[in-house]
């Protein structure tokens, strides 16, 4: 069965909750499933993926660093290295997510299931973490999140959040989703604070104005939200945050996840966020 991104058909991708995270790195890997990850292999930590040659990986690790809530470290590759060892047994970053997309020069090149043709001896990975991550410990706190309840992406958007720059990269915060009740809003900070990995505790809450958001209706990326009246938006920093970085940095080529398609990680939600050094060239 093929899941394509987007639509009706992402809600297919609530049947692999129980999955291992090997088997559902082998599902990807096999090319059957194209859809997003939020809820797959729950108890587990998934995480956005960035590809950079050397030269420009060392920018992006300095950005990384300067952008913490953006973009958390969890995981860093050797050069020309395709596994990540410490997040999980035989991960092959060419195969391994449901999704790519390619950019080149800053513009989006193509979305793709496999990027083993384009693979260079000097890309770096990293790995950082995820949003989805956190929404297991919501529901269990009893706060539903609702593009899991409806089987759709979460949807994101750009901000007029700057980002702090570091050498070619920079550009403005990507935030992600979810809505909630008024009352609730303290415990939801209480329960996503403890997941600094993970993007941590809200950006901001209530009018999407404020930072920059015209109109939800019509995220960036993702699907449309699905609100009630009696909610508000709550708003998280991203991990797609790298990919407007790209744009304005014009790497001769960058890969990265489709957003919404996670690398599924070995590692359990609780695990704490590891202290990666600069990149090994």
């Amino acid at each position: 069965m093929f899941v394509k991104v987007g639509g009706e058909a992402m809600q297919q991708s609530t049947i692999y909750n129980d999955l291992s995270p090997r088997d559902a790195r082998a599902l990807f890997r096999s090319g059957t499933f194209a859809g997003h990850t939020s809820g797959i292999s729950a108890g587990h930590i998934q995480a956005n993926i960035v590809i950079l040659p050397s030269i420009p990986a060392l920018d992006f690790h300095q950005f990384c660093i300067r952008n913490p809530r953006s973009c958390p470290l969890i995981g860093l590759s050797k050069s020309g290295e395709v596994g990540l060892n410490d997040l999980g047994v035989d991960i092959d970053m060419r195969t391994d997510l449901p999704a790519y997309r390619v950019y080149r020069h800053g513009k989006l090149d193509k979305e793709t299931q496999d990027i083993s043709a384009l693979w260079q001896k000097d890309f770096i990975t990293f790995a950082i973490g995820c949003s989805f991550s956190f929404e297991e410990g919501l529901m269990v706190a009893g706060l539903p999140v609702r593009h899991i309840e409806t089987g759709n992406n979460v949807p994101m958007y750009r901000t007029n959040i700057p980002a702090e720059s570091a050498g070619i990269f920079g550009g403005c915060v990507v935030v992600s989703m979810r809505p909630f009740l008024r009352v609730n809003i303290d415990r939801v900070v209480e329960v996503t604070g403890r997941f600094e990995y993970a993007h941590g505790a809200p950006l901001h809450w209530g009018d999407p104005i404020e930072i920059g958001i015209a109109n939800l209706s019509y995220p960036d990326f993702g699907d449309p939200p699905h609100m009630k009246e009696d909610e508000i938006p709550v708003f998280w920093a991203c991990g797609v945050t790298p990919q407007v970085a790209i744009e304005q940095a014009k790497p001769e080529i960058a890969i990265t996840h489709a957003p919404g398609s996670m690398l599924i990680t070995d590692l359990a939600s609780d695990t704490p966020q590891p202290n990666l050094g600069a990149p090994s060239l």
